[in-house]
């Protein structure tokens, strides 16, 4: 029921917020917990899918978990620091869906509904996030996780149909972007940010539509102006310029040539292009269909079109007001 619903969304936020204010890894995990065990509640719907989404996140957070408390135990105990914060590194990114332990993302994605995927993909990622920044972790073991993240991200999406597959390797993708400026103090908080606010308004106009499948697209009606506004979320969350999306990956790009870790950009900008071909995939075949011949119509959201265009002309605008 909604107010069920409501009261778990409550705890859910709640439990973050204990870990991005605690100063102790002991309530940090509390507050992972008690995040898990609030979410867990808004995977479950209706459908027989739900209850295995809801099944594979409790087993792979709670074995996480499990082994991040034995890492604060190691810690505590001072024998063997290093490895044991490395550990505990490692069990972050099994928590945030990080390649390569991210084959349990996209699966519980494609079971679950499209309100449960945008918390999935935007407030999940918050607590881990925050702990993996308050960390002194290896950074070898952070390269490599940027490197894979968008790799896989990338690769991954070239031969999905389902929606939700496609916006979860999209959101590996974007993890490994957010993950390479991790230690540079809040900045990646901004790209969170940026990011959580595009692929909301891209996820609802998807559920608004009642889409799940590439193929559903050519069946919808849709006014040019939705084709429009639906093209330019695409284009802007894939990060071409001059849209919203492209600001946080230029502030990205431009944090890593001050720390002259070229390599690193190069493997980013490389594989962002692969996530605008599959972006861009979805999007032509939306284009190219005729409005007259749909075979099912669907209601027109006019208030979420105008703020999807509204978030993501913001970059060029502003842009335009500063050259003045």
């Amino acid at each position: 029921s909604k107010k069920s619903n409501s009261m778990f969304i409550l705890t859910m936020i709640m439990g973050t917020m204990i870990t991005m204010s605690s100063n102790n890894w002991v309530s940090m995990w509390m507050g992972l917990e008690l995040n898990m065990m609030s979410f867990i509640p808004l995977i479950k719907g209706k459908e027989k899918m739900t209850s295995e989404a809801s099944m594979i996140y409790f087993l792979t957070q709670s074995i996480s978990s499990m082994l991040l408390l034995f890492s604060m135990i190691g810690c505590a105990g001072g024998k063997e620091m290093q490895l044991f914060i490395s550990l505990g590194c490692i069990m972050l990114l099994i928590k945030l869906g990080s390649a390569p332990f991210h084959m349990w993302f996209p699966e519980i994605m494609s079971k679950m509904k499209w309100n449960s995927c945008i918390l999935l993909m935007t407030w999940q990622k918050l607590a881990p996030l925050m702990m993996i920044n308050n960390m002194s972790s290896n950074m070898k073991i952070m390269n490599i996780a940027v490197i894979m993240s968008t790799i896989v991200g990338a690769i991954g999406g070239l031969n999905q149909t389902s929606l939700r597959k496609i916006m979860s390797y999209s959101s590996i993708n974007h993890l490994g972007w957010m993950l390479s400026i991790n230690k540079m103090q809040n900045n990646w908080m901004i790209y969170w940010v940026i990011y959580s606010v595009l692929n909301t308004t891209i996820c609802l106009m998807f559920n608004n539509y009642n889409m799940y499948f590439i193929n559903q697209i050519n069946s919808l009606s849709m006014s040019s102006a939705e084709k429009i506004t639906c093209s330019i979320s695409m284009l802007s969350i894939g990060g071409l310029p001059p849209f919203t999306g492209f600001l946080p990956k230029w502030m990205v790009i431009q944090i890593l040539i001050n720390d002259n870790m070229y390599t690193l950009i190069m493997v980013m900008v490389m594989t962002s292009l692969i996530t605008l071909f599959y972006y861009m995939r979805t999007m032509t075949s939306m284009m190219m269909m005729n409005s007259n011949t749909s075979m099912m119509t669907m209601k027109s959201n006019n208030n979420l079109n105008f703020l999807s265009l509204t978030i993501n002309l913001s970059l060029p605008l502003i842009m335009v007001l500063n050259m003045k």
